[in-house]
């Protein structure tokens, strides 16, 4: 049970919230909004300098956000800001091929008009959820967020975590969550491992304007060096993220505008008209990293903290949400009951909650870059006559469909578009 006197202690202590956040990226300001509105306090640590993630050219990219972390989004109070920056998808089309010889005649092809919901999910560029998630931080009185701050040391003992910053100030909290990067320091040194490797791939990150109407429909294009997707933005934009060998992604991303899209073009195809460049491009290398425990003492990780992924299915962002309202959920849960929420009992919950789920999700994501990045020609035929199989069986594509919106499994109260 909760010690009211640890409780009393802690309030009493200069510097102190229930639960301290290591990353000021989109999962730990999700989480915080979430703690905060079920009336717990809460620091949010962001290494980065006020305004720097706000900036036009801070990051590129767009996420794919499921309907059902757009249900999330709307309950802690962010959805209303990004709704005019938003674009909904309404369908989703699956194509394998090679650069400038088109796609092969299988394809799958997924109809938002096949679920009752509504679109499966909704387009959104990096900034604009940021200012959003800013915004409605700084409007809370139970958030504090530490700009330009970085944890060095960190300890657990029996009633709480605390943290030493670069400039020798500590912090106190019942909890402390990791939410600071498939790098995370705050894994790192509460001596969680991690499991993965490199897919020798990396990311060409950029916005394209294009002719003709993209209709809401993004696009998933798998060639041998690595998937293309093009992802619906508002207006006559897409996002794109386009998947090539390391090396050669260094060399494409060397050349001047106009040559990067000489080689793009051919891979992207004329089905939207002419395309140019709208903004900044960025790369990101591509690997795989999963931390052995999303728990420890007095800690939980959550978004890429805890699992990083291949974007292939657009489901980074998506799964990191999905982490913060079951942790949301467990807590206030046990804080309902008069738990202590920080013990491992309480821990152990969220964990379990959350670990199946995402190694299903990092399997899949791992086998499909491994099955649709190679040129193998056995391959080639099973996958192509798998997409047409799929594509051609309503029940499987409506399954298909509701896995993309992010409705299926065990489904925490916020992403259901309930209050916890």
């Amino acid at each position: 049970m909760d010690n009211p006197e640890h409780t009393r202690i802690l309030q009493g202590m200069k510097n102190a919230s229930d639960i301290l956040i290591v990353g000021g990226g989109l999962n730990g300001p999700a989480l915080a909004l979430a703690m905060a509105q079920t009336g717990h306090t809460v620091t949010v640590i962001d290494a980065l300098p006020p305004g720097a993630a706000e900036a036009e050219d801070f990051d590129g990219r767009g996420y794919a956000l499921a309907l059902a972390s757009q249900r999330l989004l709307n309950q802690i109070g962010v959805w209303d800001a990004v709704s005019d920056h938003a674009q909904p998808m309404l369908e989703i089309k699956v194509t394998d091929g090679h650069a400038g010889r088109g796609p092969s005649p299988f394809f799958m092809h997924f109809d938002h008009a096949e679920i009752e919901e509504g679109p499966m999910g909704y387009m959104v560029e990096d900034r604009f959820l940021r200012r959003a998630f800013n915004a409605a931080m700084q409007d809370n009185p139970r958030i504090t967020v530490l700009r330009e701050a970085r944890v060095v040391a960190q300890e657990a003992d029996a009633t709480g975590a605390t943290v030493t910053l670069e400039d020798g100030e500590t912090l106190r909290g019942r909890l402390l969550v990791g939410s600071d990067g498939r790098q995370s320091g705050t894994a790192q040194r509460a001596g969680i491992k991690r499991t993965g490797w490199d897919y020798g791939q990396t990311a060409l990150v950029c916005a394209i304007d294009h002719e003709k109407l993209h209709g809401g429909v993004a696009h998933q294009f798998f060639m041998p060096p690595g998937p293309l997707a093009i992802l619906p933005l508002p207006g006559n934009r897409s996002s794109i993220v386009w998947s090539e060998r390391t090396d050669t992604a260094e060399a494409i991303h060397a050349l001047d505008d106009e040559k990067y899209l000489q080689v793009l073009r051919p891979r992207f195809g004329d089905f939207l008209g002419d395309i140019s460049l709208a903004g900044k491009r960025f790369t990101y290398p591509l690997n795989l990293t999963v931390a052995n425990s999303f728990v420890g003492d007095r800690l939980a990780l959550i978004g890429d903290a805890a699992h990083g992924m291949h974007p292939i299915a657009g489901q980074g962002l998506n799964a990191g949400l999905r982490d913060v309202a079951a942790l949301a959920e467990v807590l206030t849960g046990a804080t309902r009951r008069g738990e202590d929420f920080g013990s491992s009992l309480v821990l152990g919950r969220y964990q379990q909650w959350r670990r199946f789920d995402t190694a299903a999700l990092v399997a899949a994501t791992d086998v499909f870059n491994r099955l649709f990045s190679n040129d193998n020609p056995i391959l080639r035929l099973g996958r192509d006559v798998g997409m047409g199989i799929v594509g051609s069986l309503p029940g499987l594509r409506r399954g298909f469909v509701r896995e993309a919106a992010g409705l299926t499994g065990d489904l925490p109260r916020l992403m259901q578009g309930k209050q916890i």
